[in-house]
């Protein structure tokens, strides 16, 4: 039995009108979902205001309403509940009703601009791999053990995750790793969860469409690690100028990890190829199929979390040299052609520079690096020619292409790209609105032996055109390309 009064719990009141001893069927801040019994949370959205729809979620069945203020109509019958902050509100109902979730298990959240997916997805791999039970919650996807579920964010919303973590409580996971946005922390969606772990990994420019300006989008990112109790641990990577800022006035015990300063934990890159890298971690020499700076960052991490949640030393050693890139993460694609494909989900600035560096460091100087690029619509549009700069600055060839163009015109993103290139860089560029025939070009102009990167998308199976969704896979594509001009 879900008692109101009980999963009122922490909430933020300010007046109640009606009873609190009712019991709760389920929880809703959709008016469409509601039956009878029902709590509905009343969000204002971006979109749409959950105040309009009270009456609408009233006639379907709601006995309560939680809400920031009170309507013009009071029903005799319905109970009214005013709170500070109907967001925190959901989050808070949600966790009481499904009786603390994240509190039964080890919940690790992993935040950053680049790689909190591979990070999270390493994790889990390698824990799979130590036969535990797990859970992961990244972009796209949730996986319980080995049973996919879908989602179409990064973070989901509060009643959506304590539901999943429940959930993943019943079915016995011990461990669950998640990806935590900015989007997340400052909408409240991880508002009241309990985490063992949280782990910084670097912040760079993004998402600023949306938090207008990059110290907004630091601070929401340290609003994670100022929320951590005492009992868990805050790791952060001290070689990112914001790292050491992440982990200022935490009540958690912190942690620091770096290939460059001094730190608890550290790495260094003996030997690189296409197939992987020797790596020097606390001491001990360690080859892994994944290669890269960038990757060498992420198996630290990975490393001192699993050390934090008492894995032997020479179980995550030996796991650890299994283990693969994450898909869409510079996945190689070279077994049908001389020439290289990769696939790399880099899509903000410092994440395609990082990829770009990394494939010139490994390659012969007489082998070409041919990049397909492109950057989503109704979304930051002042990374635009920053990507278009490095992109065109670390390649031998430019393909400026579409990326999920949205409602804007896939044209003025291209222009805008452009717009960032340097005079001496210009004769490299060409471009090629449809993305398709964009890896098509890249394909066809690249000799033997040479390196074709297809930036942007990684993972994502499709392309967003205005409101529609439409099945694109850069990977299917490549294959088909290099097929055909091998």
């Amino acid at each position: 039995m879900n008692l109101l009064k009980d999963i009122l719990y922490k909430v933020e009141i300010q007046s109640v009108l009606g009873s609190t001893s009712l019991n709760i069927n389920k929880i809703e801040f959709d008016s469409k979902k509601i039956s009878k019994g029902d709590l509905f949370v009343a969000i204002k959205g971006f979109k749409n205001d959950g105040n309009n729809f009270i009456n609408s979620a009233i006639d379907k069945g709601a006995s309560v309403i939680v809400c920031q203020l009170f309507p013009k109509n009071i029903i005799k019958e319905v109970t009214y509940v005013l709170v500070q902050d109907s967001r925190k509100a959901l989050a808070l109902i949600s966790s009481n009703f499904y009786k603390d979730p994240s509190k039964k298990l080890k919940l690790i959240g992993v935040t950053g601009t680049n790689g909190k997916t591979s990070c999270t997805t390493l994790m889990y791999n390698l824990f799979k791999k130590l036969n535990k039970k797990v859970g992961l919650i990244s972009t796209n996807i949730i996986l319980v053990n080995e049973k996919k579920i879908q989602s179409n964010q990064t973070t989901p919303d509060p009643l959506f995750l304590n539901n999943i973590l429940n959930h993943m409580v019943k079915l016995g996971i011990e461990y669950c790793f998640m990806e935590v946005s900015s989007h997340a922390i400052s909408q409240n969606r991880i508002y009241g969860l309990t985490y063992a772990i949280g782990a910084f990994t670097n912040l760079s420019h993004d998402h600023l469409d949306y938090h207008k300006t990059f110290k907004d989008y630091r601070d929401v990112k340290k609003e994670f690690f100022d929320s951590l109790p005492k009992s868990s641990f805050s790791i952060t990577n001290i070689d990112d100028k914001n790292g050491s800022y992440m982990i200022q006035n935490t009540i958690s015990k912190s942690l620091t990890y770096s290939l460059n300063s001094n730190s608890d934990f550290s790495l260094k890159i003996l030997e690189k190829d296409f197939n992987g890298m020797k790596i020097l971690i606390n001491g001990i020499e360690l080859w892994t199929k994944l290669t890269g700076k960038f990757n060498a960052y992420n198996i630290l991490l990975v490393y001192v979390i699993a050390k934090k949640l008492k894995i032997s030393e020479d179980l995550i050693l030996k796991n650890l040299s299994l283990l693969s890139s994450p898909e869409g993460r510079f996945e190689l694609v070279n077994n049908i052609s001389d020439k290289i494909g990769i696939i790399d989900y880099a899509h903000s600035p410092d994440s395609l520079k990082n990829v770009l560096i990394t494939i010139n460091e490994i390659k012969e100087s007489k082998i070409h690096l041919i990049t397909v690029v492109g950057c989503g619509g109704d979304r930051d549009k002042s990374k635009r020619p920053i990507m278009g700069k490095i992109a065109s600055s670390l390649s031998d060839r430019v393909i400026f292409t579409s990326d999920n163009p949205r409602h804007e015109n896939p044209v003025d993103i291209i222009n805008q790209m452009r717009d960032g290139v340097n005079e001496c860089d210009i004769s490299k560029v060409d471009y090629e609105i449809d993305r398709e025939k964009a890896i098509q070009k890249a394909c066809s102009k690249a000799g033997n032996r040479d390196i074709i990167l297809i930036a942007g998308k990684g993972h994502e199976k499709y392309q967003i055109y205005g409101d529609n969704k439409m099945d694109f896979n850069d990977r299917d594509v490549l294959i088909k390309s290099l097929k055909t001009n091998c």
